[in-house]
């Protein structure tokens, strides 16, 4: 197995991911592989924690533009992203269900070799889970941000939309803000930049990414100031 890269990193998962073909909801099989590729890391001696969303069940900014209290809405994806959360700890067989939030206390089960799963998001209205995760990131002092998603790294337009759209294989923070690209929310990106903090965008469904990623590989876009 390669050689690490980094010592310490925060995983950010998409919920959307966690559906897989289902379209929503969790797919067993799919967090079932997204498990085998974090202990992969884990072996690897890497300290690893991680943020997940919770757009497989719901969206928080979706359900507001259709009319849903935003502060409510955003709840709401708290929760969601807390079942996740709690779905992946079963996953990964950790025996804690829940602790509340203390900086030093996720620092020290780092340093002890236990996996960190953040839920929950920022636990405030009106920020978005990235944002949780660079916060996380920075309060712990990860060396790196790997946004796991659907696509294959950060793109000038939507790849999906555009069959000619450009991936970056290096990007700075400034052009991904000037620019609006939108693989993290902006006031995530910000929070990074000032920071000094960089964002690996990959996709996590590939099999073996994330070890070649922590391995320190050219997989997907990297994201630096």
């Amino acid at each position: 197995m390669a050689k690490a890269a980094y010592k310490r990193v925060l995983i950010k998962l998409s919920g959307e991911g966690l559906a897989g073909e289902d379209g929503f909801g969790i797919n067993p099989g799919v967090i079932g592989r997204v498990a085998e590729q974090v202990r992969d890391v884990k072996a690897m001696d890497v300290e690893v924690s991680i943020v997940v969303g919770g757009g497989n069940i719901i969206r928080g900014m979706t359900a507001a533009q259709e009319g849903m209290d935003r502060a409510n809405a955003d709840y709401m994806g708290m929760l969601a992203s807390v079942m996740n959360a709690m779905a992946l700890q079963d996953a990964l067989e950790i025996s804690q269900v829940a602790e509340l939030y203390i900086r030093r206390r996720a620092v020290r089960h780092l340093e002890k070799g236990r996996i960190v799963i953040f839920g929950g998001g920022t636990g405030n209205p009106y920020f978005s889970t990235d944002t949780a995760a660079a916060l996380r990131a920075n309060e712990i002092h990860a060396d790196v941000i790997l946004k796991a998603t659907q696509v294959d790294g950060v793109y000038d337009s939507d790849p999906h939309v555009n069959p000619d759209a450009k991936r970056y294989e290096r990007i700075t923070f400034d052009q991904a803000i000037r620019d609006g690209l939108q693989f993290m929310d902006q006031a995530a990106i910000a929070l990074c930049n000032e920071n000094d903090l960089p964002i690996v965008v990959f996709d996590m469904g590939v099999a073996g990414n994330l070890t070649k990623v922590i391995g320190g590989e050219t997989v997907g876009t990297m994201v630096t100031g």
